[in-house]
């Protein structure tokens, strides 16, 4: 597992929480947004709990693509291996200069997208239950007085 150090956990979330995501399905991109339900992604993919994960950058420090790309397959080997259900997704920054791809994955349990988020040297995750607005799930501790990234953001204690 690798040790995540951030300078700024505040500005992190925020800047996560205001990202775009979106998944492909059926060739179809459906965007996901913290903070908003993900009401036609969850009629076409029914499911109890989603999770927005990716392998790339750890830290948040950036690497090459050949570097994620190979992230990217130990990830999903993982996932073929515990037979997670899954569609490809991204993350972006609202410009368009900053792009991960990820995947979309149904019914996994907080333990286990933990553990994998973790593994693969990630900040945060999409995490949220079927019907309930999608959540950014920051995996260090809140830093001291602040709302950081607001009402949608849930921080692990470490």
């Amino acid at each position: 597992m690798r040790e995540l150090q951030v300078v700024n956990a505040a500005e992190l979330a925020i800047a996560y929480a205001a990202a775009e995501y979106a998944v492909l399905l059926d060739g179809e991109p459906l965007p996901l947004r913290v903070g908003q339900p993900a009401a036609d992604l969850e009629a076409y993919w029914p499911a109890t709990r989603y999770l927005f994960i990716t392998a790339w950058n750890p830290a948040s420090e950036p690497r090459s693509e050949s570097a994620n790309q190979a992230a990217d397959r130990l990830l999903v080997t993982q996932l073929d291996e515990a037979r997670f259900a899954r569609h490809p997704a991204w993350a972006e920054d609202p410009a368009g200069d900053w792009r991960e791809h990820g995947w979309l994955l149904a019914d996994i349990e907080d333990t286990a997208a933990e553990r994998l988020a973790r593994e693969f040297g990630q900040a945060a995750v999409l995490a949220w239950q079927r019907g309930e607005p999608v959540r950014l799930r920051m995996l260090m501790p809140r830093p001291p007085a602040t709302d950081a990234a607001g009402a949608y953001t849930d921080w692990s204690s470490g």
